[in-house]
């Protein structure tokens, strides 16, 4: 007779089991409580630690609460007030549904609660210790629950011993309560750690007002909104200006339909909607808000709900790249002078195939090739070839107007808006525009280029020339038609002629020196890092004076292009004076 091998485990061990699926840690605890009270329509949530979570952790709310049946069955296994039948598993609209997170955090601590439904004349004191239930008796409470752990891990030594310090559990704790303060701005949430406030957030208005309490008013200074559709998905929230990413410091918040979720893709894919915007090493912060339909997203695929699985993964990912381009094409995103925030909707901004642009007018016709940036030829290199000023001009969109006003330093042009002053980077601004013509010659074909009556003979080092045969292809796409001349000199027979400041040999030699000694952009693409480099080279400098029909060319085609704000590098080129904080300055505020 064969040995029998297999058994049922008591309740007692199986719930053991379960909390270390459920309970990694005491922010663990944090996060299912919190949930919990948010299913039971809670308006405010209070919250207090002791050593991390370790010793207490206490979590009150004004939700709809229970009665003494109710309260008992919250402690049994896939016991859940959240659904009913397994078709209700498709568009869960709720934060908690497995029934477990009760009964797993009871059967490792000594766990205590107190709760009342409206209407009820008296509410439940239930304790127990390791699950098992050892007093239930009435209690006195408005409606709603009070859950007290106490000594989490007890009779599990094992897991105890490797919590981490006190302030690393606090850290994770307090994190778990600003990531629900986050997806819910309307919920009011008070947090204390060691009687000492963590987190103090009223409802608020909007998630930018939610996210200045919870993470700082200086750091919300630093977002910018985002607003997207893609089919019958919608992506909302705030991502960082690129001039304020930086290597350490990032935070990444996703939500699918309220629902705090990890997704290292999703953080990945919005890190590419910075594409060309950013310098390497730089890691922007994102908050997001995806509303994607119930049925094209499956929440019951772990224990936690900490992860999702779409219907449509790809699409998804893109939806959220692109929806971070757009964000920062905004001339919003531009960095503010003074902090003060600019309301962008009334600051004219030039899209393309706008025919009352003056950039359009030096690009037609007869004058076709005369404007800094659109040289005809070699021909008009010399600054004293450039034609006359006309009056000074407005560039028009929608009946708002921009306008320049001077030179500053040789470096900076003033421009006019309409309710703000703008800085614009003369070299940053030329740097964005060449960059992204460049791509679109790189991706689509060649850029026409200028046949020089005298070819040029160019010497370089083997490094050197090694880079000219590797990127030999590219080269020639920009408009350089290069040849072998005989042992380490090349000949030039045509350049590119992006503008009539450009210095073809001057810029030849720098790109290839930088291609050969690895001195370009940390962009992920190919094209990217090399367009990067010949736009840096190509672009006026810093130093040079420009005419006002220069200056008003530039302007234009920088809010021409799909990201005005930023150069290649991740710096701004416009920096904004809203007319508010200026009037503010001067007392008129």
């Amino acid at each position: 007779m064969a040995v029998r091998r297999i058994a049922i485990l008591p309740d007692a061990i199986a719930n053991r089991i379960a909390a270390g699926e459920v309970v990694e840690r005491p922010s663990s605890v944090v996060k299912e409580l919190l949930e919990n009270a948010l299913d039971a329509k809670a308006s405010a949530v209070a919250v207090a630690i002791e050593a991390g979570g370790k010793t207490l952790i206490r979590v009150a709310d004004d939700g709809e609460g229970m009665g003494r049946e109710d309260a008992l069955l919250a402690l049994d296994r896939h016991a859940t007030s959240k659904i009913r039948a397994a078709e209700e598993l498709v568009g869960i609209g709720t934060f908690g549904f497995r029934g477990e997170a009760l009964p797993s955090i009871a059967a490792v601590s000594r766990f205590e609660m107190e709760t009342a439904a409206a209407g009820d004349t008296t509410g439940t004191r239930l304790v127990s210790n390791g699950g098992l239930v050892a007093s239930v008796e009435d209690a006195v409470r408005q409606p709603g629950t009070t859950i007290t752990v106490r000594s989490l891990f007890f009779n599990t030594p094992a897991r105890r011993k490797f919590l981490r310090s006190a302030r690393s559990e606090t850290r994770a704790c307090v994190d778990a309560v600003t990531t629900l303060a986050l997806a819910l701005p309307q919920l009011g949430v008070a947090m204390l750690a060691d009687g000492k406030q963590a987190v103090e957030a009223l409802p608020a208005p909007s998630l930018a007002e939610r996210v200045a309490q919870v993470l700082g008013r200086r750091f919300a200074a630093t977002l910018l909104p985002v607003a997207y559709e893609a089919g019958a998905a919608r992506i909302t929230g705030l991502v960082q200006r690129p001039a304020e990413a930086a290597p350490t410091g990032r935070v990444a918040y996703l939500f699918v339909n309220g629902r705090p979720i990890r997704d290292h893709f999703l953080v990945r894919a919005a890190e590419r909607g910075y594409r060309a915007t950013v310098p390497s090493g730089s890691r922007p912060s994102v908050i997001l808000r995806l509303e994607v339909p119930a049925a094209d997203v499956d929440v019951n695929v772990h224990p936690a709900k900490l992860e999702v699985r779409f219907r449509d993964r790809y699409a998804m990912e893109a939806a959220v790249e692109e929806a971070v381009h757009r964000a920062l094409g905004d001339v919003e995103s531009a960095a503010p002078i003074g902090g003060a925030k600019m309301p962008w909707e009334h600051v004219a901004v030039l899209s393309t195939g706008s025919g009352t642009s003056p950039a359009a007018e030096l690009t037609s016709g007869e004058d076709e090739g005369l404007g800094l940036l659109d040289a005809g030829g070699l021909d008009v290199a010399d600054e004293g070839d450039v034609t006359a000023e006309p009056e000074p001009s407005l560039a028009v969109e929608g009946g708002r107007r921009t306008r320049v006003l001077a030179q500053v330093h040789e470096s900076y042009i003033l421009v006019e808006a309409a309710d703000a002053l703008l800085i614009v980077d003369q070299h940053s601004a030329h740097e964005r525009v060449l960059y992204e013509r460049t791509m679109q010659a790189l991706e689509s074909g060649r850029q026409a280029s200028q046949a020089l009556l005298f070819p040029l003979t160019l010497e370089f080092t083997p490094a050197e020339l090694d880079a000219v045969e590797a990127h030999g292809e590219l080269l020639a796409k920009l408009g350089y038609e290069l040849q072998p001349f005989g042992g380490r000199t090349i000949a030039v027979h045509a350049v590119p002629a992006p503008h009539a400041r450009f210095d073809a040999e001057r810029c030849l030699r720098d790109v290839v020196a930088d291609l050969a000694g690895g001195r370009f952009g940390g962009l992920a693409n190919p094209l990217e890092r090399f367009a990067s480099t010949f736009a840096c080279r190509a672009a006026i400098k810093a130093g040079q004076a420009l005419t006002e029909r220069e200056m008003q060319e530039l302007v234009d085609r920088l809010f021409e292009t799909e990201l005005p704000a930023h150069d290649v590098h991740g710096r701004p080129t416009i920096v904004q004076l809203p007319l508010g904080e200026l009037e503010r300055r001067f007392g008129r505020r």
